[in-house]
């Protein structure tokens, strides 16, 4: 029988998708899963693909039947399984095969699996993959972090499978070791970040103008023919639109208010703390995730403050409408700079050079925040570097008009009691970052006071501290 060109461990869903993905473009795929079952039955199922995907019963089979040198992808929970994957994998690889992990790790787990292995075992891939299941089956955003040696050996396959913009393959190599998979991470806190805000902005149409679920799908669908188009926004419309075939109700309408989360936008929030960048749109966002979870809680407070969120009347509904949609860009824009420039910093940090103008590339298909204005971002980039995002000239004219808007949202909502954390950090960091003069002088003054911290002056170089003792401290 013919070897395969590349093995894939895990046939759950994204597992299952990539394999086929991979099967439908011409490459063969041996396939292996925990339970023997569903490696047979993913077989049988695989149709006309079928002739290009060889189901392994044991690891030994499934190396035995990768034409070497073996790149080999997990697409396992993140975690201990990936290190027994690994574990059990090493003593049947040789020097120049690749374990490739494709699920949403932890970069710092990857950076110490690669640094784990000796000059003697199989090297190691760290592999960020969006798309969901229709980006795996049809082809996804990849990122990929390891060596250019190991990147070339697999790229045909890689490139093959990921999306295509115009053509172009949704897949690059972004530096060593924990690259891809952090990169990976900030995308999925920029999502965070994306889908809380699109939340909010359905709340106030919801709660504050009262629209039904499909009138606000159709909103939401005008929406995606403008400035906003993303994947985001069309697929918001469609769930809005969708009826629950058992109530006859809205979809939406029928689905509990309490949101799950993998770890990813936390892993990103913490990240951008320890490197010291503001992120604030997407710790909100993982702050709403969590707070929504306490649903019990949240029905007691409801009956102990039952003012809650009022109705809004506002003089011109169009134009709120519109201010609604100028908002909501104005924080989209605020949440992606704020994730490039954790990356930025993480580049200094780490020594990646990331590609940051071929990130924005690579997520303009395929991956879930794809978006319209990922060109604008890759063209900036490609202009030069700027510190951050709302610098770059491109989003300057942008931001000026969509702040406006952003304020009329957040204010409404506030003095309506509606809810709107992420767009709230969003404006917050927008009017934080172009202050020239802030307030964190009177921080510095009470950390010298309680602590002799010392502080720097604006008329003179070198430390110094507080008359404090002379009012008593």
């Amino acid at each position: 029988m013919e070897k395969a060109d590349i093995g894939l461990i895990g046939l759950g869903v994204m597992g299952a998708n990539l394999a086929l993905n991979i099967a439908e473009k011409g490459y063969r795929v041996a396939v292996y899963n925990r339970t023997t079952e569903k490696t047979h039955e993913f077989h049988e199922n695989a149709g006309e693909l079928k002739d290009r995907i060889i189901p392994c019963d044991t690891l030994e089979q499934l190396v035995g039947s990768i034409r070497a040198p073996r790149p080999i992808i997990l697409m396992i929970k993140a975690g201990d399984p990936v290190d027994q994957e690994i574990k059990a994998l090493k003593p049947l690889l040789m020097r120049d095969d690749i374990i490739i992990d494709a699920g949403n790790a932890n970069f710092h787990d990857t950076v110490r699996r690669l640094n784990s292995l000796a000059a003697d075992d199989p090297t190691f891939v760290g592999m960020g993959v969006s798309g969901g299941e229709e980006g795996a089956r049809h082809g996804p955003s990849i990122m990929v972090g390891g060596t250019k040696e190991a990147y070339d050996r697999i790229s045909p396959v890689l490139t093959a499978i990921a999306a295509k913009y115009q053509g172009e393959p949704c897949c690059a190599l972004l530096g060593p070791d924990g690259a891809g998979h952090f990169v990976k991470t900030i995308h999925n806190g920029i999502e965070y970040a994306d889908m809380q805000m699109i939340a909010e902005i359905y709340g106030i149409l919801r709660d504050g103008l009262g629209l039904s679920a499909p009138a606000i799908g159709s909103v939401f669908s005008k929406w995606n023919d403008g400035p906003l188009n993303s994947y985001l926004i069309e697929i918001t419309a469609k769930v809005l639109l969708a009826v629950d075939p058992d109530t006859g109700k809205a979809a939406v309408d029928v689905i509990l208010d309490s949101a799950g989360q993998k770890g990813t936008g936390r892993w990103s929030a913490i990240e951008a703390q320890m490197l010291g960048v503001p992120a604030t749109g997407i710790e909100a966002a993982v702050a709403a995730r969590s707070l929504s979870a306490l649903k019990a809680e949240r029905q007691v407070a409801e009956k102990a403050y039952p003012s809650g969120g009022t109705a809004l009347s506002p003089e011109d509904r169009a134009r709120f409408i519109d201010d609604l949609e100028q908002g909501l860009l104005a924080g989209k824009i605020a949440a992606y700079a704020q994730g490039f420039a954790v990356m930025a910093a993480a580049s200094k940090e780490y020594q990646w050079d990331l590609p940051l103008a071929t990130i924005a590339r690579i997520w303009r298909a395929g991956c879930i925040i794809r978006s319209q204005f990922l060109d604008v971002i890759a063209e900036a980039f490609d202009k030069g570097s700027p510190e951050n995002l709302l610098l770059a000239p491109a989003f300057i004219e942008r931001m000026t008009k969509g702040s406006a808007a952003l304020r009329t949202v957040v204010s409404t909502a506030a003095l309506s009691g509606l809810p709107v954390p992420a767009l709230s950090a969003a404006l917050s960091y927008f009017d934080s970052y172009r202050q020239a003069r802030g307030t964190a002088n009177l921080i510095q003054a009470q950390r010298d006071f309680f602590g002799a911290h010392g502080f720097k002056r604006l008329d003179r170089e070198g430390d110094f501290h507080g008359p404090w003792s002379d009012i008593g401290a």
